[in-house]
């Protein structure tokens, strides 16, 4: 089937270059002979990537070429293709089913309604029901006969299931997007803070000294001291440049495609730990607060990312 090739050539690049969700959904119908048949391809959330193949068993040889298919527009996720065979469709026959063994079944109740004096007189959805209950089931078309038909099928559903997948994604990066900008101006703020942590704790000190009956001069060597041991403990400079790095390669990250979500877990993972020392070291209510404010929000990325390849 070339067109399945084809979409290995030419559509691959395009559809991995994109941020991608990892839920989805494409279906597509075809027929082999007089038998119809559709074919759905459907994903949810995978940490690896893993293909399913429901399909008649004649069929089972196509799988291998259904799973490399997949493959090509798949990175993460539990992607399950199902081949299922129109009911009623082979031979053009609304409705086949075993008249003889309907019939059995009813005469085998009406029989016994008899022996229990009970009146036997079946609805047509109890007529339905024996029906269906002795229907025939389709018999799949040679495999070589369907070959051609069920691979252009899966084609098409796998055009749409990437297409699911990829509007998905969009709207996730946008919103991915918005929530680095909140990290950015989260961090702005405690960066523009942290010089006034240490001006803070130098007058508190001087404060407490006078409280307690000690005149000391601003430039006293004693104090002087004080303050530039707290001021080393405090200092979280390291911490916001490390931060702004990471933050500047999930940006990057979101921009582009492929493999996303992992690395984007072991970002976020690394910008947590950067914010739970400047929380440490800061001493400072405003910048806990925004420190509270960061953690929120990196929780929430990582709750999106969790839905991204």
């Amino acid at each position: 089937m070339p067109g399945i090739w084809d979409l290995s050539r030419r559509g691959l690049a395009s559809v991995l270059a994109r941020m991608n969700s990892m839920t989805g959904y494409g279906r597509a119908s075809g027929s082999a002979g007089a038998q119809t048949f559709s074919v759905q391809v459907s994903s949810v959330n995978r940490k690896a990537l893993e293909v399913k193949i429901a399909q008649p068993p004649a069929w089972d040889e196509l799988e291998p070429i259904m799973v490399e298919a997949v493959k090509k527009v798949a990175l993460r996720g539990t992607v399950q293709v199902r081949v299922e065979l129109d009911a009623g469709a082979s031979g053009g026959a609304a409705a086949d089913f075993d008249e003889v063994a309907a019939g059995v079944w009813l005469d085998r109740l009406a029989a016994f309604a008899a022996k229990r004096d009970v009146i036997f007189s079946p609805t047509t959805d109890a007529l339905v029901q024996s029906a269906m209950q002795f229907r025939r089931k389709s018999e799949p078309p040679a495999l070589e006969t369907a070959r051609p038909a069920v691979l252009a099928a899966l084609e098409q559903a796998l055009k749409g299931f990437a297409a699911m997948r990829a509007a998905e994604g969009e709207a996730l990066r946008r919103d991915l997007e918005a929530r680095l900008a909140l990290l950015l101006e989260h961090i702005d703020a405690i960066a523009a803070r942290s010089p006034q942590v240490v001006v803070s704790a130098r007058e508190a000190l001087l404060r407490r000294l006078r409280e307690a009956g000690l005149e000391l001069r601003v430039d006293d060597e004693r104090v002087l001291k004080e303050v530039a041991l707290f001021a080393d403990r405090c200092d979280i400079a390291e911490e916001l440049t490390r931060f702004r790095s990471h933050h500047a390669q999930l940006k990057k990250l979101f921009a582009g495609g492929g493999e996303i979500g992992r690395k984007a877990e072991f970002i976020l993972q690394e910008m947590g730990r950067e914010v739970n020392t400047t929380g440490a070291k800061a001493n400072d209510y405003e910048i806990a607060r925004r420190v509270i404010e960061l953690k929120n929000e990196l929780e929430r990325i990582k709750e999106q990312i969790a839905n991204v390849e």
